[in-house]
């Protein structure tokens, strides 16, 4: 799938449905309604507005109103819901602990992202539940959830893109089209100008690795921190090289003298992460000997905005690589 930033003009369809503000109680379109079905047969809220979204298994969701009773099963999506203007009833731990989110105390805890509390879940009497589609509990919980009659949607988000588009699909069903344009469109708007600054970087090459406390692979340009290095004209060696997996030795990375290389780290002890990559990689004697080590262009790159996804913040991310491209 190719992404390019310089692609992200905001279709007319969906500039139109974020101007019917779902809770704000306007007039809708009678053009709403869906094919072969009456704007009567399906629930309305109090405006006569049907109110849906897509999920990433393509399930459409559908609410009388704006639901008020959420809960989230990840601090990421539970951050969306917020900067969409809803509120929430219940988050996992990873929204404290990695996006030090200020929840305020009747917010409820319900577990982690791998392994939420499904009775404490049905506890705080949710009316939708934002469940992630990378993980396998949460495919589990939606069953239980929907037999309950339990509104529920498995999302995902790996790019800007598909934060903007959960972004706005929550938008429409609080009916915030100004935090929309807040926390989506002008985060894209600064993505946009830190492209139109970066240096002409054709056919420079760059070794993304991603390092944990008990290993390290490097990454092709199919994630997060590669497509944003893929948008600043970057060509990653994985994608450049067939042969080289993610399991890279350090003869491949000096066959293929990357021009930059970058690190991000998993897990909490981010120098532990450091000090195994330095044992089975970075320690090598003729690592000081590749192009983008003696050129200084090899850098360690914080959790917060190229490890966790950084919502609202992506525009700093993008602005953070901008600075040290332009060195």
């Amino acid at each position: 799938m190719k992404h390019n930033m310089g692609k992200f003009a905001l279709p007319l369809l969906l500039c139109l449905l974020l101007s019917l503000a779902a809770c704000g109680g306007q007039t809708p379109d009678a053009g709403q309604a869906q094919s072969g079905e009456s704007q009567t047969e399906e629930p309305q809220n109090d405006a006569g507005e049907t109110l849906t979204i897509e999920d990433a298994a393509g399930d459409t969701l559908t609410f009388e109103a704006c639901p008020v009773r959420v809960a989230s099963l990840s601090g990421s999506f539970g951050e969306i819901w917020l900067n969409a203007g809803g509120t929430l009833v219940a988050t996992t731990k990873d929204a404290v602990t990695e996006r030090d989110l200020d929840l305020g105390e009747d917010v409820q805890i319900v577990g982690t992202i791998k392994d939420p509390d499904l009775e404490a879940i049905l506890a705080v009497e949710p009316d939708f539940v934002i469940l992630s589609a990378d993980t396998s509990s949460h495919a589990e919980i939606a069953v239980t959830l929907r037999q309950a009659g339990i509104p529920c949607g498995l999302f995902k988000v790996e790019y800007f893109e598909d934060y903007l588009d959960l972004l706005g699909q929550f938008c429409r069903l609080t009916g915030r089209d100004d935090l929309y344009a807040e926390k989506g469109l002008a985060v894209q708007q600064q993505i946009e100008d830190a492209l139109a600054q970066a240096p002409d970087l054709s056919g420079s090459t760059v070794l993304l690795i991603r390092a944990y406390s008990t290993g390290f692979k490097a990454k092709d340009s199919e994630n997060m921190t590669g497509i944003m290095l893929s948008d600043f004209g970057l060509e990653n060696i994985l994608d450049k090289y067939d042969s080289l997996l993610e399991e890279i030795s350090i003869e491949e990375v000096i066959q293929s003298d990357p021009d930059y290389i970058f690190v991000t780290t998993m897990g909490s002890d981010v120098q532990a992460a450091l000090d195994n990559l330095d044992k089975a990689l970075t320690g090598n004697p003729a690592w000081n000997g590749l192009t983008a080590v003696k050129e200084g262009r090899y850098y360690i790159l914080p959790q917060d905005l190229f490890h966790y996804k950084p919502n609202a913040r992506w525009g700093e991310s993008y602005a953070y690589l901008l600075d040290l491209l332009a060195e």
